[in-house]
């Protein structure tokens, strides 16, 4: 071998060689070699070191949501291999193309109980849609490039390479470091519908008379958008989404009828999903949030079903027309065929329907948006943020009080990925990392974060990662002193028996303060705008602490809780 690299070398030169920009990442002693191959080496990645590797993987996530390009992770072995799963299976489900690297303990100490030990591919190979262990130095060019064609393409996910503490340091010939250019942004090498099924769909639609499309996150990550906006407009067809789906169409769209389902979703636009006598899902599972535990479509609705992912084809429902492909080429197919059909005479009424929802819907709203109550109620939050934030704004939200309420009545002025929030799994503390994550894959866009104070206190260290690195955003914690999404369930399903599910309040002000983060307490109503707009002027890190109404008392857009 000639010139030759370390293997700590060589992964560096392969993330570089993929076009990777940053890094998420915690150190630790398995990891000595990377990251002094990240120190000497000439490579323009910015390496982001966090609090917590679970922090690292949500930043990398939200990255790869608004850049289309894929977050990069990395942590240790043994409890960083550990902390970094849950945002491996939260990408894997959401779609979308995430790699964490952990270093390990050395090949040639396995199985003679060096510490940190674990079994990394076992431990991954659940959650992850590509995983292996890398056990020689030149196998780490190709075991990259399999990495990312594996995250990349067909229905995106998340990747995991362990990299062994020895073979850092043994050698890798620098002719194998090369990278295919396509895999740098996601999804990759798209594939086109088979012939003849995105017709058959289009006659399928045509034959209906009350059709709903249901848009899931699959829309915003084929960047389908301004393809589903013609065929909206062209068909006067209604289009709703899960609350993945958000951003498919702008909530101003004429035809846009809001988020249906379980959560986020409310009795009018339910509606539309009860009336349908045929749902086209798009980029959508069919699962239990959107469809309120298989609720609606009702038995004997007509399916079609567009998505990247065979496998969701008929899993829940018998689907009349399934297209298998990716949504910026099925839906650019669509439009074509129907300009192709001059005596075409379609028209769904779908504008005028989705306007009834809306403006019934928001009526309903408006009415509590107002209200001077204190403790103050979450849909006056909703409001001042719709009155104050910027068009391109970048809005995250943990799946506790405040996502139900962004994705029922905050309407998203823009399509794209403008709203963001971990509904696969579900975890609390993905919002305040994830914000981060968000700021470096997207400069320049405002980025507020919402999560509750059951939230913030999983990983409100990561505000001295947001001080350190200099982030325009603005978080917002939801204080109820309360883990309120169990609580409101106890209430609907165990006849407000409540148990263990209240803590005490905390000054979430004074300790962001403390991280160096300029920060206010909000108890009054008629002070959210003023300080929102304090906040979004400021410049760096600030965070709002609201004192808000408890959700087991509020009305919030839940369907098993509305009775």
């Amino acid at each position: 071998m000639s010139n030759a690299l370390n293997g700590a070398d060589a992964m560096v030169r392969m993330l570089q060689a993929h076009g990777v920009r940053h890094v998420f990442g915690l150190c630790g002693d398995t990891s000595l070699p990377l990251y002094d191959s990240l120190l000497k080496l000439d490579h323009g990645i910015t390496h982001i070191l966090t609090r917590d590797e679970r922090s690292a993987t949500y930043m990398a996530d939200a990255y790869a949501r608004v850049s289309g390009r894929p977050g990069v992770c990395e942590g240790p072995s043994g409890g960083g291999a550990t902390y970094i799963l849950p945002g491996l299976v939260e990408a894997r489900e959401s779609s979308h193309a995430l790699l964490a690297i952990t270093s390990d303990v050395s090949v040639a100490s396995y199985a003679k109980y060096p510490l940190t030990e674990v079994d990394q591919e076992a431990l991954m190979r659940p959650l992850t849609k590509w995983n292996t262990v890398i056990r020689r130095a030149d196998h780490i060019p190709r075991m990259v490039r399999a990495a990312f064609r594996a995250m990349s393409t067909g229905r995106p996910g998340s990747a995991h390479l362990g990299l062994p503490y020895d073979i850092q340091y043994d050698a890798v010939e620098p002719a194998d470091i090369w990278a295919d250019p396509a895999l740098q942004n996601f999804p990759a090498y798209r594939a086109a519908p088979q012939p003849g099924a995105t017709e058959a769909a289009l006659d399928a639609i045509l034959s209906a008379k009350s059709p709903l499309i249901v848009c899931g996150g699959g829309v915003v990550i084929a960047g389908a958008m301004e393809a589903l906006d013609r065929l909206a407009r062209r068909l006067d067809i209604p289009v709703a989404t899960s609350i993945s789906g958000q951003g498919s169409l702008a909530e101003t769209h004429p035809n846009a009828v809001g988020v249906v389902g379980s959560n986020g979703g409310t009795d009018e636009t339910w509606e539309a999903m009860e009336a349908a006598d045929l749902v086209v899902f798009m980029g959508c599972r069919a699962g239990s949030t959107t469809t309120a535990r298989w609720e609606a479509p009702k038995p004997g609705a007509r399916i079609v079903h567009f998505d990247s992912d065979p496998m969701v084809i008929g899993a829940n429902y018998p689907t009349e027309v399934g297209v298998v492909g990716d949504l910026a080429l099925a839906l650019a197919e669509m439009n074509t065929l129907l300009d192709a059909r001059r005596d075409l005479d379609a028209g769904f009424d779908g504008a005028r329907r989705a306007s009834d929802i809306r403006r019934r819907k928001f009526d309903r709203f408006a009415a509590r948006a107002g209200s001077d109550d204190r403790p103050i109620r979450p849909e006056r939050l909703i409001a001042a943020l719709q009155d104050t934030l910027p068009e391109d704004a970048v809005i995250l939200s943990d799946p506790g009080t405040s996502c139900p309420y962004l994705s029922a009545f905050y309407q998203l002025p823009r399509a794209g990925r403008h709203f963001i929030t971990n509904r696969a799994h579900g975890a609390l503390g993905y919002a305040l990392p994830a914000a981060l994550g968000a700021w470096y894959g997207r400069p320049g866009a405002r980025v507020v974060a919402l999560m509750g104070d059951g939230s913030f206190g999983f990983d409100c260290g990561e505000l001295e990662t947001v001080v350190r690195s200099g982030a325009d955003i603005t978080f917002i914690v939801l204080s109820n002193a309360e883990f309120g999404w169990i609580k409101a369930s106890q209430k609907a399903d165990k006849g407000a028996r409540y148990y263990n599910v209240d803590f005490g309040r905390t000054d979430h002000a004074a300790v962001a303060r403390a991280f160096g983060v300029t920060s206010w307490r909000v108890e009054d109503p008629a002070a959210l705008v003023p300080t929102l707009r304090k906040a979004l002027d400021h410049g760096g890190p600030t965070l709002i602490d609201i004192v808000m109404q408890p959700l087991e008392e509020a009305a919030a857009p839940v369907r098993r809780w509305m009775g």
